[in-house]
């Protein structure tokens, strides 16, 4: 079978091309297990370290659809759309959020349409599509009513993604993840980004500054939870998901005072004390529109897992991330 992957230069699009190829395998167009011949990467650079042959690596923009025409063939069974422009760039550039957010994936899914395949296709939503006046628990029957631009971007996107499935377009799967956390490498322009960089560059030996205060509550994920639930929510089947294809994924609910001493607990009361807490007025108001808690109801019945503390996913990342 044949998979395509947007965003793929990313750090989820890289783990999940990498863990796709160590499994060999998805579920097809049989229902059944199918081996997976050939992966198309996607993304504005390439992607580094894969020298599998069944990897096929495409450059370009994704909301060019001579690119997304080459991406999409008649042979493609899967496809996970990841490539986004992230909360805080999304904000100040409203065109180009527009652009690869809403207007790109709309060109997917439109592609998928008319080749008349109906692909799986797995899209990555974000909390962010909530905000206003929230519960101190979010079920999963409120409405979302975003505060940013990148929120209304993917709530548009679910809106598409759940009506082309209900056409019979594509089978679609929206999981709205919680913040990916801990990300190695460098700080991007999520607004979200400090919940990887305080514990990242204090275990790299650099301070790091907190835009937010320690009370701030966090809706996270580990980079493993989020390569197993990405996969998870492709293997399952479209009946199971009745009349909405939009689930909001189980996450781990800390506090960013808790994310410091879980980093004591790991590393030292030395290393948590590179934390500068620095507060940003442009990054709160964004972050402090996001749910820090979700019921996670249907996920959580349909076999969705979190982590279960946030030291663990520290942990994880020494293994898995952090370079010497």
């Amino acid at each position: 079978m044949h998979i395509a992957i947007t965003g793929a230069a990313g750090f989820l699009g890289s783990k999940l091309a990498k863990q796709l190829l160590a499994q060999g395998s998805l579920t097809g167009r049989s229902g059944q297990p199918e081996k997976i011949s050939r992966i198309t990467m996607v993304d504005i650079a390439a992607p580094a370290g894969f020298s599998d042959p069944r990897i096929d690596v495409l450059v370009g923009d994704i909301s060019d659809p001579a690119i997304i025409a080459r991406a999409i063939t008649p042979d493609t069974q899967s496809i996970f759309h990841l490539a986004a422009i992230v909360s805080g760039h999304a904000e100040v550039d409203f065109d180009l959020g527009m652009k690869i957010n809403f207007d790109a994936t709309r060109q997917i899914l439109e592609r998928a349409k008319s080749l008349g395949t109906k692909p799986r296709v797995v899209f990555t939503s974000s909390v962010a599509v909530f905000g206003g006046e929230l519960p101190e628990t979010v079920p999963d029957t409120l409405s979302p009513v975003p505060q940013s631009s990148y929120g209304a971007q993917k709530a548009m996107g679910e809106l598409m993604v759940n009506d082309f499935s209900r056409k019979g377009y594509i089978d679609g799967r929206i999981l709205r993840m919680p913040t990916i956390s801990v990300r190695p490498g460098a700080p991007n322009k999520a607004a979200s980004s400090f919940a990887s960089g305080i514990i990242r560059e204090p275990l790299n030996g650099q301070e790091a500054v907190c835009p937010v205060n320690g009370d701030t509550r966090m809706w996270l994920m580990s980079p493993r939870q989020a390569i197993r639930n990405l996969i998870h929510g492709h293997e399952l089947d479209a009946g199971r998901f009745e009349a909405s294809r939009i689930l909001s994924l189980p996450g781990l609910s800390v506090t960013v005072r808790e994310m410091a001493d879980a980093l004591t607990d790991v590393a030292g009361g030395e290393v948590a004390q590179r934390i500068q807490w620095r507060e940003d007025e442009a990054v709160k108001r964004i972050v402090n529109s996001w749910p820090g808690n979700f019921e996670a109801t249907r996920a959580k019945a349909l076999g969705f897992t979190s982590d279960t503390n946030f030291s663990d996913i520290i942990r994880a990342y020494l293994q898995d991330d952090k370079t010497p």
